[in-house]
């Protein structure tokens, strides 16, 4: 009869450990399959948490331990319980959020043969016949170790070849071995470039937290991989945590032409289960040097940690928006001060937190003020007020003749428009119906090419009707310019044009990205049409010319962070022109050309906005001079979601001081996916005071949910950015 009690970890909604019996001690780290009501589950071992006091006969045994791979490593552990404890989400749901899916599932994995495989002395004295050239190439290759993928580079016929050297004893098994660091294209640096190196490589053995301003096209990238060759000659791994996935194509193939020899791991969510699991494993086993990845990255284990790098740290692609609602780029910062090794944000327009820390001393920060080409300099912007203009297709007069004159150059140009589809919304010219999607408070935006009208929040698709549904009216109009409509529109009014159309809708395959790039770079497109996917780190180096459409909207948003995200977008869009010597001229249409973003657009003035923005939250008390916590309720029907939120301030009481708590309101997008929400605001210029106080109303608050009515959820968000 098993007679050891352990503690496991399970992806449940519930706060705490789970006991089971086992006939002997088990790992911290350990996956388990467990009894849990009629299921079975997947579970995971922890040691430092104290088991029930529930009698051992009540409790379930252990029905199988899983014991292909090693017990996850403690750092990983560790870095839940903090994840789970800050974001105050339920251990074991923090846990497999952090694991790839395979981990999750009830059953053993085993991964593919990772075995390495050298000629043995007898197999060194036979060398094949030169005629047979590819048994001569593997032969010649397993001079040094090598995997089966490796071999099967080198040539198809490695199996076979693999196979009967291992029965014949010309080939053995031998330890895996890091292969020697190769570097290759290192480039000069410049003065500014030439100081980060050197104070980040002054700082490789201790935690020392760096921001690095550098305006867009400084050369950041040039400057992570310098650091990164350092690190990998003293044989330590390094992870970079990037903010989309479209950026991985460009970053993998600089990466790995620059450092051939070692093994990089790409990890993101387009990937199939197996491959992540793969990289993920090759991460924390030690094999792959260089790790890069988007939000979910953060939690592979490295056991030679040595840096840790945040490209476009200011990038809210790294909050997760559902589940554990984490900030990728602050478990990053917390995973190098617990590792003990430097960790360098990147970019050119900081977010505000950022930018505070380094006010205050908490972050060195390092500038890079100088493009990285010697000739190249930061684009002029022009304004051009719309307020009297006609516009065709939405392009101003003069924005249309400066694109028609950048063609007739044979240069590249780009119109960024954040609105992807053919029109944001269909009305009707007689009752002034609009497309609403019927489960969000959302329009519904007109896909020509695709007869469909898609909600862009909730999925939902419908046919484009042929008249009105409320009138009957047949005279049904588009109102408003996408990127479909954009592109259309341009190949009229610029026949003689390539033009080329980036946004969600045209890149969703693996290969889109490696072909767009194929065409940009062969000098086979004339014009870019593109949303905020063209913003992030790309470098499109014969780009002259950019042109903003649609941006005021962004000025009238409820949301506080809504400035700090347009002028964000803005600097980063406009500084994807005039980055490889070309003049750069960036042109944004508005109606508000004396607004002070647009000004300080104007003047490349991030630190004079993020000065301003930043007195802005002091007086307000907004993040980043105080804290957040949003708890969300969310159900059919509002009243359910706002019933419960109202019956939980019936019984929390007095607030403590240096707390305030504001609802409950409406989210400001009330209804999704069919779902109406309320939320509650806590706010307190103390993290502690916060956190320490919400924390101890968990219980009332769990306790009122299972009272509430049916179909109602709740969640609650730390430090969130969306309101």
């Amino acid at each position: 009869m098993p007679s050891t009690v352990i503690c496991v970890w399970l992806d449940v909604p519930l706060r705490g450990a789970f006991s089971y019996l086992h006939d002997a001690p088990l790992p911290s780290g350990q996956r388990v399959l467990v009894p849990f009501g009629n299921r079975q589950m997947c579970g995971v071992v922890d040691n430092s948490v104290t088991p029930d006091t529930i009698a051992p006969e009540k409790l379930k045994p252990v029905l199988q331990v899983f014991d292909a791979l090693p017990p996850l490593p403690e750092s990983l552990l560790a870095q839940v319980r903090f994840a789970a404890r800050y974001y105050l989400h339920p251990q074991g749901q923090a846990l497999f959020t952090a694991l790839p899916t395979m981990l999750r599932e009830p059953r053993d994995v085993r991964l593919p043969d990772r075995a390495c495989y050298q000629l043995s002395a007898q197999g060194l004295a036979q060398p094949p016949a030169a005629r047979s050239t590819a048994k001569l190439a593997l032969w010649q290759a397993l001079h040094e170790p090598q995997d089966r993928d490796a071999l099967r580079k080198v040539h198809a016929q490695a199996a076979a070849y693999l196979k009967a050297g291992l029965a014949s004893g010309d080939i053995a098994e031998v330890p895996w071995q890091a292969p020697e660091l190769q570097v290759a294209g290192e480039l000069a640096l410049n003065a500014e470039q030439q100081l980060a190196v050197d104070s980040v490589a002054a700082s490789l053995d201790g935690f020392a937290p760096f921001l690095l301003h550098g305006i867009t096209g400084s050369g950041k990238t040039e400057v992570y991989l310098q650091l990164i060759a350092r690190v990998l000659a003293a044989g330590r791994q390094v992870l970079v945590v990037i903010p989309e996935i479209n950026l991985t194509p460009q970053l993998i193939d600089r990466f790995a032409r620059r450092f051939p020899a070692t093994k990089i791991v790409c990890l993101h969510s387009n990937l199939a289960d197996g491959e992540r699991l793969e990289g993920w494993c090759d991460g924390w086993l030690g094999r792959a040097g260089i790790v890069i990845g988007t939000r979910l990255a953060v939690f592979t284990p490295l056991p030679r940690l040595g840096l840790v790098i945040v490209d476009e740290e200011h990038d809210g692609s790294f909050k997760q928006q559902d589940g554990l609602r984490y900030h990728a780029r602050d478990l990053a910062v917390w995973r190098a001060h617990t590792a003990g090794v430097p960790v360098l944000l990147g970019s050119a327009t900081p977010s505000l937190e950022t930018v505070a820390n380094a006010e205050a001393g908490r972050y060195r920060k390092l500038v890079l003020n100088q493009r990285a080409h010697g000739s190249a300099s930061l684009p002029q912007v022009g304004l051009v007020d719309i307020r009297r203009q006609k516009l065709v297709e939405g392009l101003a007069a003069p924005v249309l003749e400066v694109l028609q004159q950048t063609l007739e150059r044979r240069e590249l140009s780009l119109v960024f428009i954040n609105r992807r589809g053919y029109s944001p919304v269909l009305a009707c010219t007689g009752c002034g119906w609009t497309s609403v999607c019927k489960h969000c408070s959302a329009r519904m935006v007109l896909h020509l090419s695709a007869r469909q009208l898609r909600c862009h929040h909730c999925g939902a698709c419908e046919r484009i009707p042929l008249q009105c549904p409320s009138c009957g009216n047949p005279d049904v109009q588009p109102l408003g310019e996408g990127t479909q409509r954009l592109e259309s529109a341009l190949q009229r009014m610029l026949p003689e044009a390539r033009i080329l159309r980036i946004d969600r809708d045209s890149t969703s395959s693996k290969a889109a990205w490696d072909a767009i790039y194929q065409r940009v770079h062969a000098g086979e497109v004339d014009i870019l049409v593109g949303t905020q996917m063209l913003a992030k780190g790309h470098d499109f180096g014969a780009l002259s010319l950019v042109t903003v459409l649609g941006s005021d909207g962004g000025l009238y948003s409820a949301d506080f962070r809504a400035g700090e995200r347009l002028f964000a977008q803005l600097m980063q869009v406009a500084g994807r022109a005039g980055r490889a010597g070309v003049p750069g001229r960036v042109l944004v249409q508005t109606q508000w050309p004396e607004h002070p973003l647009y000004q300080a657009l104007q003047r490349h003035d991030f630190d004079g906005y993020a000065a301003a923005m930043l007195q802005e939250r002091r007086e307000a008390g907004f993040p980043p001079a105080g804290f957040q916590v949003l708890l969300r309720a969310d159900a059919p029907a509002y009243a359910d979601a706002e019933t419960f939120l109202n019956s939980l301030l019936a019984q929390l009481g007095e607030l403590p001081a240096g707390l305030n708590m504001f609802g409950p309101a409406p989210a400001l997008m009330v209804r999704l996916a069919g779902r109406e929400r309320a939320q509650l605001t806590f706010e307190a210029e103390q993290r502690a005071v916060l956190h320490g106080w919400l924390r101890a109303q968990l219980p009332l608050i769990e306790q009122l949910a299972r009272k509430a009515a049916r179909g109602m959820r709740w969640s609650l968000d730390v430090d969130p950015l969306e309101m």
